[in-house]
C-alpha cells in the first residue's frame, strides 16, 4: 500500500471504528432493533434496518409547527416548509452574491407592503415586488433540490407541517446516502428564501381549497372548543387569511434560525443500510451544524375543565355530519394514551365494537366511528357520524354519547380487550413491513418527547390495560358534560372569502442552467445497485385446486400474516346489483351464528374480510393471522352460502344507499369522479353499471343473496400470500373453500374508454371557489411493448415529479395551479387503449390562463438537455432499486397475462432508457401527444368560471348531477 493511499484510508478507518465503538442507545425486545445515535451538537439519529429492498425511507423531523407561529403571523411554519425546497447559497442560484441584494430588497418591500391598507398603494407595492422577483428569478435556478433528489432516484419528495412538527421526507436508494446527506445538510443550515411570491400563491391556493373543506371546519371548531387557551384552538397551521395576505420574510428567517438547529431535529431512517456507515456520513455533513443553546420553551396557560358541553354549528355544502370531542392528556402520558387507544377500539373497530354492533349493525346511523388523536400537549378522543335520512344530528349525538357512556359504566365484554390487543399486534406486524411506518414511529416519539425505551414497549403497555383502567379513564375524561359537539349542517357559509389571485408575471425557469453544487452531485460516483427483475418461475407458483379454480401462490417469509383473495370474472357491468348484494351480506347472520356473533368471532381471530365488485370482477378478500385463516374462511363462506334473509335489514341498506347517493352529490370530489366516469365511459356505461332508484327499490332479499352464492358456482382465481407452504395451502383450501360442481369458466372482459375523434366540452355545476378540470384523449391505439420505455421516460420528464415540466410551468413559474398533472397511460390489457390525461385544480379566476398555459406545454413541450438527463437518471435509479415483492408479485403476474406477456418488460425498459436521447423523447412527444383531440370536462361554479372561453375548446354540453351519477 503506498503512502498516499494510507494517508487517505487510515483516517477514514479510524473514524469508522470510532463510530462502531460508540454506544448506541438500544432497547431490549425492540422489534425494530432500533439504534439511536446522538451527535455532539444534539442531532438525534434513529435507525432501523430492513433489507427487503435496497432503499431507505428518511424523515427529517423538526420540533416546530403551527403552535409555535407568532400570533401576528400565523401560518409561518407551513410557509417555511414550502420555502425549504428553494435552495441555498450553493444551489438554486447561478450567482448568489448578485442575487442576494435583490432577495433582501424583496424582503424589505414585503415589510412595507404589510403596513399598507389602501388597495391602490398595496397594488402598486405588489407590482414592485413582482418586478424585483422577475429580476431575481433571472439569477435563480428553480427546482434544483427536486432535480438532485430525482437524479439520485429518490421517491416521495415532500414535507408536511402540523401543530407540533415539520417533517421532510425522502425515500432514497441505499447507495445514495452521501449525496442525500450532503444536500440535506446544506439546506438545513443555510436555506435561502427565493421564488417567494409564486410560492406564496401556491399557499393561497392551498388555503382557498381548504375553504370548501367541511372536515377542516369541523376540526377547527372542535379544537377551538377544546383548547381555547392553546394554539391548538386559537390558530390554525395554514394561518389566517389576513396573515397570508401580509407575510413577513423577516419572521420566517427568524423562525428558521431559531428552530432549525440540530438539538431540535431528528433524522429518522429505515431500510437497507449499515448504521455505522450511516452515522459516519451524518457526522461528516451535519457534525459542525451549530446548535441553539437557547431553544424557546413552549408555555401556555393550562386549560380549564369543561363542565358543560360546548356546542357549535358550522355550514358547508357537503352532507350533514357530527363530531364530538373530549380533551384528553397529550401523547407523552403513555399510560392514558394506551388506555385511550384500546377504549376507542372497543367503541369502534370496524367489526365488533360498541358502535359497530349497537349502531352500525342495527342500522341506527348511516355511519359512525370513534378514534383518538394524540398531540404533544393535549389529545382528543373523537366520535363522528353521519345521520340516516330523517335522523337529526342531535339524535345521532345522543346515540353516540350513550355508547361512549358504556365505557364508564363497564357495559362491554372484557374479552374485547384481549381481542383488541391481538388486532393491534397484527397491525404492528403490518407496520414492520413498511419502512415508512417504521421511520414514522421515530418521528412521533421524537416530536412528542417520548423516550424510545417507552415507545418501543408500546405493546407491553397495551397488554397491561384492564377493564378497570378503561372505566376509570372514561369517568375521568369522557363524561357527557365535558365534550365539545360540532354539528356540520348543510348550507352556504357566509364567512367564506376567497383570497383573490394577484397579478404575477411568470418567473424565469432557467431550465438549462445548473449550479456547481448540482454538477458535483450529478457527477459523483456511487457503486451501482444492480436491478432485480421479478421472475415468475422463481418468485411465485400456481396450481389448479380443481377444475375451473386456479391458485396463484406467493410465500410470505416476513411475518405470520396471510391474505387470500377470491377473484371472479363477473362484475357490475354484468350485474349492477352485485355491489348492493356485497353491501347487504355483512349485516346478516346464519342459522348457527348471528351477525353480532360472526363479527365478534372474526375480531377475536384477528381476521377481517371484504366484499367488492368492479366493472368485470368481484372479489372476496380475507386476511389476518395465518393460523386462524382456516377457521375464518369457514365462518365467512358459511355466511355467504347460508345467510339468513332479513327484510328489515334490506330496507335499511336501501335507505342508506339512497342517503349516500344524495350525500355524494353534495361533495365536490365524488361529483368530479362521477363526471370523469361520464366523460371517459359515456352515459351508456353509467346506465349499464348503475341501479336506478326504482330498480334498487325493487330488489328482493333472495335475489341479492343468490347473486353472491352464484359466484361460487363460477370458475375463479385464488391469490394466496402467506407463510404456509404451497402444499398446506392447497390442503387448507380443499378443506375449507366451497366450490360448486363443474364451475362455469368465466373469461376476463374489459371495457374501453370512449374515443375522442373531435373536441368536446362537458360541464357540471358545483358551487365552489375552485374548479376541477380534466382533458383526456383516446385515439384507439393498442398496446405496443416497444413503446413502454419511451412513454415511461416521457411521463417522468413531463409530469412525473416536482422536477417535471408541468410542476415547473404551472406552479413554480406561473402560479396557475396548486395541483396539476399529466401523463400518457398504458392499456391494462390487449383490448383497451392508450389514453392521455391532464388535470388542473385551481381557483375560478385562473381558468383561462391555466388551460391555455397547459395547452401550450402539452403541444409544444419545452426541451432541456439537463432536465432530460435528470429525468433519465431518476427513472434508471428508481428501477435499480425497485423490487416486486409480496402480493405485488401475483398482481404483476396477472397484469402481464392480460397484456399477453410472459414476464414484465422492466429489463427491456431499463436497457432502452439507458440508451435514450432527448431527440428520442421529443419524437415520443410528437408521435404520442402533440395535436391530439380531446374531451374536456370541468366541475365548478358555472356562474363564476369563464364558460364562454370553454366554448372555444369545442361544443359545450352541460350535464346535471343526475346525468353523471345515473340516479
Amino acid at each position: 500500500m503506498n503512502r498516499i493511499a494510507k494517508n487517505l484510508i487510515l483516517p477514514a478507518l479510524a473514524l469508522l471504528a470510532a463510530v462502531a465503538c460508540s454506544k448506541y442507545e438500544t432497547v431490549a425486545g425492540d422489534p425494530m432493533n432500533t439504534k439511536i445515535y446522538t451527535l455532539d451538537n444534539g442531532l438525534k439519529v434513529f435507525m432501523t434496518v430492513n433489507k427487503e429492498q435496497p432503499r431507505i425511507q428518511t424523515y427529517i423531523a423538526v420540533r416546530v409547527g403551527g403552535k409555535d407561529d407568532p400570533s401576528e403571523t400565523t401560518g409561518l411554519a407551513h410557509y417555511l416548509e414550502h420555502l425549504m425546497f428553494k435552495g441555498t447559497p450553493n444551489y438554486g442560484t447561478q450567482d448568489y452574491e448578485a442575487e442576494k441584494p435583490l432577495l433582501d430588497q424583496i424582503a424589505d418591500t414585503y415589510e412595507e407592503y404589510r403596513k399598507l391598507t389602501d388597495p391602490a398603494e398595496r397594488k402598486a407595492m405588489y407590482h414592485k415586488i413582482d418586478s424585483l422577483s422577475q429580476e431575481a428569478s433571472k439569477l435563480a435556478i428553480p427546482n434544483e433540490y427536486d432535480k438532485m433528489m430525482s437524479m439520485i432516484g429518490a421517491r416521495g419528495t415532500n414535507a408536511w407541517t402540523s401543530y407540533d412538527q415539520t417533517v421532510y421526507t425522502e425515500d432514497i436508494p441505499s447507495n445514495q446516502i452521501e449525496n442525500w446527506a450532503k444536500v440535506q445538510a446544506d439546506r438545513f443550515r443555510s436555506m435561502v428564501i427565493r421564488g417567494f411570491h409564486t410560492e406564496l400563491e401556491a399557499v393561497y391556493e392551498e388555503y382557498n381549497r381548504s375553504l370548501t373543506s367541511d372536515s377542516r371546519k369541523i376540526f377547527e371548531a372542535l379544537q377551538a372548543s377544546l383548547y381555547p387557551n392553546h394554539p391548538y384552538g386559537k390558530q390554525t397551521v395554514i394561518g389566517t387569511q389576513e396573515h397570508l395576505k401580509n407575510p413577513s420574510i423577516y419572521n420566517i428567517k427568524k423562525q428558521f434560525e431559531t428552530y432549525y438547529r440540530p438539538n431540535n431535529v431528528a433524522i429518522c431512517a429505515s431500510g437497507d443500510f449499515d448504521p455505522d456507515n450511516f452515522v459516519k456520513i451524518i457526522k461528516k455533513y451535519f457534525g459542525d451544524w451549530e446548535p441553539n443553546e437557547n431553544l424557546p420553551v413552549f408555555e401556555c396557560k393550562p386549560e380549564e375543565p369543561i363542565t358543560q358541553p360546548v356546542v357549535k354549528n358550522v355550514l358547508g355544502l357537503e352532507s350533514e355530519m357530527l363530531a364530538i370531542g373530549w380533551r384528553v392528556p397529550g401523547a407523552a402520558d403513555l399510560a392514558n394514551t394506551a388506555v385511550m387507544e384500546i377504549a376507542s377500539r372497543i367503541l369502534s373497530n370496524g367489526q365488533a365494537g360498541l358502535f359497530d354492533l349497537d349502531i352500525t349493525q342495527k342500522q341506527k346511523a348511516l355511519y359512525v366511528s370513534a378514534g383518538s388523536e394524540s398531540m404533544a400537549d393535549y389529545g382528543m378522543f373523537l366520535a363522528m357520524g353521519m345521520p340516516k335520512q330523517g335522523q337529526t344530528l342531535e339524535d345521532l349525538a345522543s346515540l353516540c354519547i350513550e355508547e361512549v357512556g358504556k365505557l364508564s359504566s363497564g357495559e362491554f365484554d372484557e374479552a374485547l380487550i384481549a381481542s383488541t390487543i391481538n388486532n393491534i399486534k397484527l397491525e404492528k406486524m403490518h407496520q414492520l413491513e413498511s419502512n415508512s411506518a417504521r421511520a414514522n414511529a421515530f418521528v412521533d416519539a421524537f416530536t412528542n418527547r417520548i423516550e424510545w425505551k417507552d415507545a418501543a414497549n408500546e405493546i407491553e403497555r397495551y397488554g397491561k390495560v384492564t377493564k378497570d383502567d378503561i372505566v376509570a379513564f372514561a369517568k375521568n375524561f369522557l363524561a357527557p358534560e365535558s365534550c365539545a359537539i360540532v354539528y356540520k349542517r348543510q348550507g352556504v357559509d357566509p364567512d367564506i372569502k376567497k383570497i383573490e389571485a394577484p397579478e404575477i408575471t411568470p418567473i424565469a425557469t432557467n431550465r438549462d442552467k445548473k449550479s456547481a453544487f448540482l454538477e458535483e452531485v450529478q457527477n459523483s460516483k456511487v457503486k451501482d445497485i444492480e436491478p432485480v427483475f421479478v421472475d415468475f418461475s422463481k418468485d411465485m407458483s400456481s396450481f389448479e385446486l380443481c377444475d375451473g379454480v386456479n391458485v396463484l401462490y406467493k410465500h410470505n417469509d416476513i411475518n405470520d400474516i396471510a391474505t387470500v383473495r377470491f377473484i371472479f370474472n363477473k362484475g357490475i357491468e354484468e350485474d349492477p346489483a352485485l355491489q348492493t348484494a356485497m353491501d347487504y351480506i355483512p349485516y346478516l347472520g346464519t342459522p348457527e351464528m348471528s351477525a353480532e356473533q360472526i363479527a365478534v368471532k372474526l375480531y377475536g381471530l384477528a381476521c377481517e374480510f371484504g366484499l367488492s365488485s368492479a366493472d368485470h370482477t368481484s372479489t372476496i378478500r380475507l386476511s389476518g393471522l395465518s393460523e386462524n385463516i382456516p377457521e375464518a374462511m369457514r365462518v365467512l363462506e358459511d355466511l355467504i352460502l347460508n345467510a339468513v334473509p332479513d327484510e328489515d335489514i334490506l330496507a335499511g341498506v336501501k335507505a342508506d344507499t339512497f342517503k349516500s347517493r344524495m350525500d355524494s352529490k353534495s361533495s365536490q370530489m365524488p361529483c368530479f369522479q362521477a363526471l370523469q366516469s361520464y366523460l371517459f365511459r359515456g352515459p351508456e356505461y353509467i346506465a349499464r353499471t348503475t341501479l336506478s332508484n326504482e330498480r334498487l327499490s325493487a330488489l328482493t332479499t333472495e335475489e341479492l343473496l343468490s347473486k353472491v352464492r352464484d359466484l361460487f358456482s363460477k370458475g375463479h382465481e385464488i391469490l394466496y400470500y402467506g407463510p404456509d407452504s404451497k402444499e398446506k395451502v392447497k390442503e387448507m383450501l380443499l378443506a375449507n373453500h366451497k366450490v360448486g360442481d363443474n364451475p362455469e369458466k368465466l373469461e376476463e372482459k374489459y371495457t374501453p374508454l370512449q374515443l375522442t375523434p373531435s373536441n368536446k366540452v362537458v360541464l357540471a355545476n358545483y358551487d365552489s371557489k375552485q374548479f376541477y378540470y380534466v382533458q383526456y384523449s383516446d385515439r384507439g391505439e393498442k398496446f405496443d411493448p416497444a413503446a413502454r420505455a419511451d412513454i415511461n421516460l416521457y411521463n417522468e420528464y413531463f409530469g412525473g415529479s416536482m422536477n417535471g415540466i408541468v410542476f415547473q410551468e404551472m406552479r413554480e413559474s406561473k402560479a396557475l395551479a396548486y395541483s396539476a398533472n399529466a401523463y400518457l397511460s398504458e392499456p391494462g390489457n390487449l383490448e383497451t387503449d392508450y389514453m392521455f390525461y391532464a388535470f388542473i385544480g385551481s381557483q375560478n379566476d385562473k381558468l383561462k390562463a391555466a388551460v391555455e398555459g397547459f395547452d401550450a406545454i402539452i403541444n409544444d413541450m419545452p426541451r432541456s438537455e439537463d432536465a432530460f438527463k435528470v429525468a433519465k437518471d431518476a427513472v434508471l435509479n428508481r428501477m435499480r432499486t425497485q423490487r416486486t415483492v409480496g402480493m405485488r408479485v401475483l398482481d404483476s403476474y396477472r397484469t402481464c397475462r392480460r397484456l399477453g406477456l410472459d414476464e414484465p418488460l422492466d429489463k427491456a425498459v431499463f436497457e432502452k432508457i439507458g440508451e435514450a436521447s432527448l431527440d428520442d423523447l421529443v419524437a415520443t412527444q410528437q408521435k404520442w401527444v402533440k395535436d391530439r383531440t380531446y374531451s374536456y370536462a370541468l366541475l365548478g361554479d358555472l356562474n363564476d368560471v369563464d364558460v364562454k372561453y370553454l366554448s372555444t375548446l369545442g361544443p359545450v354540453q352541460i350535464v346535471s348531477l343526475e346525468d353523471i351519477f345515473g340516479y
